[in-house]
C-alpha cells in the first residue's frame, strides 16, 4: 500500500507540473452574440437594421455603461477623421524620389471635407432597449455611450435591443460604395458594435485613421438586398442552397427568387468583427485546401487574362497553406473568402478587401487572420503586434513558396533604419491614432515591428523562434494578447530573460550599433575588442574567417539574457563570458594568430538592426 501511494502520489505531481506548464493563460474575455437584420436600398445608398445581442460580463466589475463604435460618423466634413488627415497633410515629407509630399494618406486626403450629404457616411442609433425598456443615449461622433438604468453585474448576461439607421459612405477608407474599382459596396464597420471591455477597462477608441478592437462572439447575420447582387462575407452562408451562384452543394438546383429582393443569412462563430460587401457582376472561383479551410475568391468579372491572375491568386494560397499551419498553426474556420473591395488590403475575421490579384497582398492579407483575426490584439495600442508579425509571417511564405533566403527583410530593415535616422521614430508604445506623423505609425508598426520578430531569431535562434510562434499560437489565440504576453512565452520556450529586449525595442526608441575595434597580442594570443556605440545592448555573434578558408564563431551572450542560444550551424563555436550592459567595450581571445585571420565580422547573419554596418566588419589586407 505505502508503495503504492507514493506512486500515485509522483504521478499526480508529475502530471500536475506537465499540465500546469501547457495550462493556456487564464485571462477572462467578455463575450457576445449578434442577430442583426438589415434591408439595404441600393438606389438610396442607405438601409435600416436591428441587432438583438446577447452581452456576458465575465469581468469582476460591474458595467453601468456600455460604448458603441459608429465607425461611419467619421465620414462627415469637419469630423475628428477629416480634420486630423488634413492637419497631418500640413507635414511635409521627401519621398525617395526627393520631392516634398504632404504626411497623409493618399487615400483620405482632404477627400471628407468635399462630401457632400448624399455621400457621406452615417450610422444613427435609433434606440437601445434593454427588457423594453428605453435605455440613455449619448453620441460622440463614432462613439455612443448607452448609460444602462440597471448595471450589468460581474459574471452575468443582458439582451440588448438596437434599431438603427446607416447610409453608406462614398468609398474613403476600407468601408464605402463605388470604389476604384467599380465594387457597389464595402461592408466593414458597418454595424453598430460593441466597444471590448479588458482588463484595462474600456476601449471607446473614437475612429481616427487606425485599426479595430473587437469583443469576441458570435454572429448571425441576415442582409436582404437587390436579387441581382451577389454577396459574400467573412461567414459561412447557412442558405446557400437557395441563393446558388456558386454557393450551393453539387448537384443542387435552387430556384429563382421571385420578389425584387433576396436574404442572405450567415454566420460566423467565435470572430470579433463582420465583414460583407456586394456587387451586382461578383464572380466567385474556390480552391478546397487539404486540411484547411474552402478559399473563396471573388471579383467584378472582367476579361480573361484578369480572370488568370485571379486563379493564380487562388491556386497559390492553397500551395502555402501547409506551410503556414506548420509554422504559425492551423487556420481554425472552414471558409476564407478573399473580396475585390476597400481601398488596399484590409483584413476581417475570416475575409478580407483586396483592391486587385497580388499575391503578396493575398498573403499578407490572410496572415492577418493569426495575428489580427485569432489572436485579436489591441490594435490601437499594440499594431506592431499585428501588423509586425503579419509582415514577418507574410515575408517568410513568399520565402518559403519562392525558395528565396530571407534577405527579403531587407525593405523591413531599411524601413526601419529609415524611421530611426528621421528624426520621427515614436516609441512602439504610442497609440496607433497618436503618433505625431504618418510616416512614423507606417514604419514602426510594419517596418520596426516585423525586425522585432527577426531580430529575435537572430537573440534565441531561428529555430526556438518558430517554437515560440506554435506555442503563442497555442496560448493565446482568441485571447487578446499583448506585449508583455508574448515575451513571457518567449522567456518560456527559449530559456532566455527577454524583457531588456522588449523595454529597448518597444519601450525606447534607443539604437544598436556596435563596432570592430583594435587587435592585439596579449600573453601570445590574439585579443579582439570590440566596441559598444549605439545605446542598446545585444548578444553579439562574431564570425573569424581565416586566410586558410576556415572559420571560428566567437558568441558573446548579454548578461541580462541570464541564458544562451543554442548553436544554430555547424562552424565551430565558442561561448565567452557575458558582455555587461553597462561596458562600452568587450575582450575576447582566439588562439589564432593576427597573421592567420582573414576578417572579422560582427552578426553575419545580419539579422542584429545596427544602424552601421559598415563598422561590423574588418577585413585584414594580406
Amino acid at each position: 500500500m505505502k508503495t503504492f501511494t507514493k506512486l500515485f502520489l509522483l504521478s499526480f505531481i508529475i502530471c500536475h507540473l506537465s499540465s500546469s506548464l501547457q495550462a493556456q493563460p487564464d485571462r477572462w474575455q467578455q463575450r457576445i452574440k449578434y442577430n442583426i437584420n438589415v434591408n439595404m436600398d441600393v438606389v438610396t445608398n442607405r438601409f435600416s437594421g436591428t441587432e438583438k445581442i446577447e452581452y456576458i460580463n465575465n469581468s469582476p466589475d460591474t458595467l453601468n455603461r456600455i460604448f458603441f463604435h459608429l465607425y461611419w460618423n467619421a465620414f462627415q466634413p469637419n469630423s475628428s477623421m477629416d480634420v486630423r488627415s488634413r492637419e497631418t497633410g500640413k507635414t511635409m515629407l521627401t519621398n525617395r524620389r526627393g520631392d516634398e509630399v504632404p504626411d497623409w494618406d493618399s487615400r483620405v486626403r482632404d477627400r471628407i471635407s468635399k462630401l457632400k450629404e448624399d455621400e457621406i457616411g452615417f450610422q444613427n442609433v435609433k434606440s437601445v432597449k434593454i427588457n423594453g425598456v428605453e435605455q440613455k443615449l449619448r453620441n460622440y461622433e463614432t462613439i455612443l455611450e448607452v448609460k444602462l438604468n440597471k448595471p450589468i453585474l460581474p459574471k452575468t448576461k443582458i439582451s440588448l435591443d438596437v434599431a438603427f439607421e446607416a447610409q453608406v459612405p462614398i468609398q474613403i477608407r476600407r468601408s464605402g460604395r463605388d470604389n476604384a474599382e467599380g465594387v457597389r459596396y464595402s461592408m466593414s464597420q458597418w454595424y453598430p458594435k460593441v466597444a471590448e471591455y479588458d482588463y484595462q477597462g474600456w476601449n471607446a477608441n473614437p475612429y481616427i485613421a487606425r485599426e479595430f478592437y473587437g469583443v469576441w462572439g458570435d454572429f448571425d447575420v441576415n442582409i436582404t438586398i437587390d436579387k441581382n447582387y451577389f454577396v459574400v462575407a467573412g461567414a459561412d452562408l447557412m442558405n446557400a442552397n437557395e441563393i446558388g451562384l456558386g454557393y450551393e452543394t453539387n448537384g443542387m438546383k435552387p430556384k429563382p427568387a421571385l420578389g425584387k429582393t433576396i436574404t442572405w443569412k450567415w454566420q460566423a462563430y467565435n470572430v470579433h468583427d463582420f465583414v460583407w460587401a456586394a456587387d451586382p457582376t461578383y464572380k466567385m472561383i474556390t480552391r478546397p485546401v487539404k486540411d484547411g479551410p474552402l478559399i473563396r475568391v471573388v471579383y467584378k468579372k472582367t476579361d480573361s487574362l484578369y480572370d488568370a491572375r485571379w486563379n493564380k491568386c487562388a491556386d497559390t494560397m492553397a500551395i502555402a497553406y501547409p506551410f503556414i499551419a506548420k509554422t504559425f498553426g492551423a487556420y481554425p474556420y472552414k471558409t476564407y473568402s478573399f473580396i475585390q473591395g476597400g481601398d488596399g488590403g484590409m483584413e476581417y475575421p475570416m475575409a478580407t478587401l483586396v483592391k486587385n490579384a497580388s499575391i503578396g497582398t493575398f498573403i499578407h492579407e490572410w496572415l492577418h487572420s493569426w495575428y489580427q483575426g485569432m489572436m485579436g490584439t489591441n490594435e490601437s495600442l499594440f499594431p506592431w503586434m499585428d501588423e509586425g508579425f503579419t509582415n514577418y509571417a507574410g515575408m517568410r511564405v513568399v520565402c518559403d513558396f519562392k525558395k528565396i533566403p530571407s534577405t527579403i527583410y531587407d525593405n523591413e530593415y531599411r524601413g526601419y533604419f529609415n524611421l530611426a535616422r528621421s528624426g520621427m521614430e515614436e516609441p512602439l508604445t504610442t497609440h496607433s491614432d497618436h503618433y505625431n506623423t504618418n510616416y512614423a505609425y507606417t514604419n514602426a508598426a510594419y517596418s520596426k515591428g516585423a525586425v522585432f520578430l527577426n531580430q529575435l531569431g537572430y537573440i534565441v535562434g531561428d529555430k526556438v523562434l518558430d517554437n515560440i510562434l506554435l506555442e503563442y499560437y497555442k496560448q493565446w489565440r482568441f485571447k487578446h494578447p499583448n506585449a508583455n504576453d508574448f515575451i513571457r512565452v518567449a522567456e518560456k520556450v527559449s530559456g532566455i530573460e527577454l524583457e531588456w529586449y522588449k523595454e529597448y525595442w518597444v519601450n525606447s526608441v534607443k539604437t544598436i550599433d556596435y563596432a570592430v575595434g583594435d587587435i592585439n597580442v596579449v600573453d601570445g594570443k590574439t585579443q579582439i575588442t570590440l566596441k559598444r556605440i549605439g545605446k542598446m545592448p545585444m548578444p553579439i555573434d562574431v564570425l573569424l574567417t581565416f586566410k586558410d578558408g576556415t572559420k571560428e564563431l566567437h558568441y558573446i551572450p548579454l548578461n541580462l539574457m541570464y541564458g544562451e542560444k543554442v548553436a544554430e550551424d555547424t562552424v565551430a563555436r565558442t561561448i565567452h563570458t557575458e558582455w555587461r550592459w553597462t561596458h562600452p567595450e568587450y575582450n575576447f581571445e582566439t588562439n589564432r594568430s593576427i597573421k592567420e585571420i582573414k576578417s572579422i565580422e560582427i552578426d553575419p547573419s545580419l539579422r542584429m538592426a545596427d544602424m552601421n554596418r559598415s563598422n561590423n566588419k574588418l577585413v585584414i589586407p594580406d
